[in-house]
């Protein structure tokens, strides 16, 4: 039972590599087969098909970014009773563990399928949809908790700055990897932090300012 699990997730580290470096048309049964060192009856007790790798890929990406959250957010209300200031801490805790990884985050695998939705039935974009919303909802809920206590500026969107959240994650794995510097994530996550401190700052009071002098009239 113990091998089994081993040799199953030893196949599913292999894929995922695989398709973050080249996508996941372009990996093969064949050659994560190959990699495992097993059978291809050995491949197919564990996964049917292809499509059902895609599924247990996704699904075990997704329960691994909840993990992260789980904990970094855990960590900042631990080390802050203040919503405004346990997000800060939190968005901090996220920047470090990023510039932590050795060689740069290795990608999102959820972003990789997007791009190939077409390979995969709906079970497959499904869960990537759910889990993209469900981290959404994780900021939002982070921000409405601050804007109780901190209003937050007047034109701001909080709908709009959760999913910012989440775009400046991806948008920085993508760069970190286009760049070929792993520390360009970390920076993004910091740049996201100070735009919440501005938007949650008191706003400055209205200065009032001296009206010019009025001309005294000549007698």
């Amino acid at each position: 039972m113990r091998k089994g699990a081993e040799t199953r997730e030893r196949i599913l580290e292999i894929a995922e590599a695989s398709v973050l470096a080249k996508g996941f048309g372009a990996t093969s049964i064949e050659e994560v087969i190959a990699e495992a060192g097993i059978t291809k009856s050995g491949f197919f007790y564990h996964f049917k098909d292809k499509n059902e790798l895609a599924r247990a890929l996704m699904l075990r990406y997704v329960e691994e970014n909840d993990r992260i959250f789980d904990e970094v957010f855990h960590r900042g209300r631990q080390l802050s009773d203040d919503p405004l200031q346990s997000f800060l801490i939190t968005l901090k805790l996220l920047a470090e563990l990023m510039g932590d990884l050795p060689n740069g985050h290795p990608g999102c695998l959820i972003a990789t399928f997007t791009y190939q939705e077409r390979l995969f039935d709906r079970n497959v974009r499904d869960i990537a949809a759910d889990a993209v919303r469900s981290w959404n909802g994780r900021f939002r809920d982070a921000l409405n908790e601050i804007a109780t206590v901190y209003p937050a500026r007047k034109g701001m969107d909080l709908d709009d700055v959760a999913i910012m959240f989440s775009c400046v994650i991806d948008g920085g794995i993508i760069m970190s990897r286009g760049l070929g510097d792993p520390r360009v994530l970390g920076r993004q996550i910091l740049a996201f932090r100070s735009v919440i401190k501005m938007l949650f700052a008191p706003a400055a009071p209205d200065i009032m300012l001296p009206t010019a002098p009025t001309a005294i009239a000549a007698e």
